[in-house]
């Protein structure tokens, strides 16, 4: 049984961002870690009580931000980062924004326009990595 849900403690959703982000894409410490992470709201994916996924949520300059998305290889294709950005959506909607922003790695910008994300702004490299800022509006 999938479960999506904000996390008092982050420990997992650290540890998920520990294996996705820096031993299998190869970020570093200092390029993961930042000191957003202890104002955000963080979701965690579980999977029959199996960490699978994690999120953070922000507000930024007056939109919400979706931010640190990442899904354990095993289940990538499953529909479980569709659904874990979702219930992002869902969470910063029910806070009142109607603007929601995330910055897309360039190679998987087509999964967030899927999802009705449109990118704009220039391409920039986040640790070694083109990425692009999106955004995705909703109906007030």
């Amino acid at each position: 049984m999938l479960r999506i849900a904000p996390v008092t403690d982050p420990a997992p959703c650290f540890a998920l961002r520990e294996e996705v982000f820096m031993a299998e894409q190869g970020f570093t410490a200092e390029e993961e870690w930042d000191d957003l992470d202890a104002s955000a709201e963080h979701l965690l994916a579980t999977l029959d009580g199996t960490p699978v996924g994690t999120a953070r949520l922000l507000e930024e300059d007056g939109a919400g931000r979706i931010g640190r998305i990442c899904v354990v290889k095993a289940q990538r294709g499953t529909g479980l980062g569709a659904a874990l950005v979702r219930a992002g959506i869902e969470r910063l909607a029910a806070q009142g924004h109607t603007r929601i922003t995330l910055g897309a790695q360039v190679r998987v910008m087509g999964f967030y326009e899927g999802l009705g994300f449109v990118a704009f702004g220039p391409e920039y490299d986040d640790g070694g990595v083109p990425h692009r800022e999106m955004e995705l509006r909703l109906k007030a």
